[in-house]
């Protein structure tokens, strides 16, 4: 889709950090490059290298992390005028893609990697990152960036537990006091954000199931362990029985993605395996989850005599606004583009490993609205069909540079 161009707008005339015509065109063809090349997650090594050579580009010193991918990159830290040494607000982006087929037929820059595509706008993300480094890096030359910015590229947070954990290793948080994000939202108009304070985003952990037992004949199943019946049990037993568990209002959800047993009609099997996700609103029961749904799981098991092996990975808690950061986004968007340009956003079932950082620093992530305004086809996440209106890039690099300069004189 083509970039849009719009008028000034709110605050643009005393604010600086707009995007001039050409580094706009330019982002949009960076963002159209990553999205013909995407790259799994710890796999990012041409997006890495171009991230980096582009920052290096305009006089930076990007680090590449420790795992090998993604980078780290500082913006003023060599100024003499900071007191008491840097106080830097981050702004992070992750890198990876997913591993689903690009279906854009008609697309010009469709993934031309197979089975490859950035579904979930992770090239956006980037793009606005580098580009708001890119406007940042100008202002500092100027003498216009009040305060250090680090720029923060994550690999593999399509991958759980997610890569945060390796950048917060490998240095991404040191020296910083807060943290900003944007995921692109494709049920929001591009030119607009979606804000919340408190939780934005849900825990979300991976779980994967083996039951074994003696198989037999279909004709006697009294003498075997019945797998296809407990896998059906524990299928549909185990997310009923956790939700009498937990309080309602936390939003513990079991949800199957995988079941496999058996290869013939009249066989019963000896193994069976179940594999989906468990997410969660609340930060508490998220924590009394692992107990709570491997408990009910031997439950089930035991009552048709099956043995349970349980997997149960540990994958984030939720994303949790904090109030100055989220009013610190919106004071930027508003600074740019008026308060018609903010509205108030539902917590998502979705999971993001932003909530590590979160764990450290105050933080907040906005919804970066994507889809071209008067669209009433919604391409969803995670779908292979999935783009983006590409003003939203102008819009996220516009409103981090905002608040990069709002966010050093309070």
């Amino acid at each position: 889709m083509s970039p849009e161009s719009e008028a000034d707008t709110p605050g643009e005339a005393t604010l600086p950090g707009t995007l001039p015509d050409t580094l706009r065109a330019e982002l949009v063809a960076f963002r159209r490059d990553l999205h013909m090349h995407p790259e799994l997650g710890n796999q990012e090594f041409r997006t890495t290298a171009a991230i980096k050579e582009r920052l290096e580009r305009t006089g930076l010193k990007p680090r590449v992390l420790p795992v090998g991918t993604g980078l780290v990159c500082d913006i003023g830290t060599d100024s003499r005028q900071w007191s008491g040494g840097p106080r830097m607000l981050a702004l992070r982006a992750d890198i990876d893609a997913l591993p689903i087929p690009d279906t854009k037929n008609e697309c010009a820059y469709r993934s031309q990697v197979p089975d490859r595509a950035h579904a979930c706008g992770h090239d956006v993300h980037t793009t606005v990152v580098l580009g708001t480094g890119l406007v940042l890096a100008a202002l500092h030359e100027q003498g216009l960036l009040p305060r250090p910015v680090r720029l923060v590229f994550q690999p593999a947070e399509e991958v759980l537990p997610g890569g945060a954990a390796d950048a917060i290793e490998g240095g991404a948080l040191d020296g910083v006091r807060r943290i900003l994000a944007v995921h692109c939202d494709p049920r929001v108009d591009a030119g607009k954000i979606g804000l919340r304070v408190g939780p934005i985003t849900s825990a979300c952990d991976r779980m994967e199931i083996a039951l074994n037992g003696p198989g037999g004949h279909t004709a006697r199943p009294h003498l075997t362990t019945d797998l296809v019946t407990a896998a059906a049990r524990v299928a549909t037993d185990v997310p009923a029985l956790v939700a009498r568990r937990v309080d309602s209002r936390s939003g513990l959800a079991l949800t199957w993605g995988r079941i496999e047993s058996g290869h013939a009609p009249n066989v019963i099997p000896q193994h069976a395996e179940l594999a989906g996700t468990v997410r969660c609103l609340d930060l508490d029961a998220w924590r009394q989850a692992p107990d709570l749904v491997m408990g009910a799981i031997d439950e089930i098991a035991n009552l048709y005599r099956a043995k349970s092996e349980i997997t149960y990975v540990r994958g984030v808690p939720p994303v949790v606004n904090e109030v100055t950061s989220t009013e610190l986004l919106q004071a930027a968007m508003v600074a740019r583009r008026g308060t018609d340009a903010v509205e108030s956003t539902e917590q998502s079932l979705g999971g993001e490993d932003f909530s590590w950082y979160l764990e450290h620093v105050p933080g907040a992530m906005a919804r970066l609205g994507v889809r071209p305004p008067g669209e009433r086809t919604v391409r969803d996440l995670h779908q292979g069909d999935f783009d983006v209106d590409e003003h939203a890039i102008t819009v996220g690099v516009e409103m981090f540079t905002a608040a990069a300069l709002i966010d050093a004189v309070q």
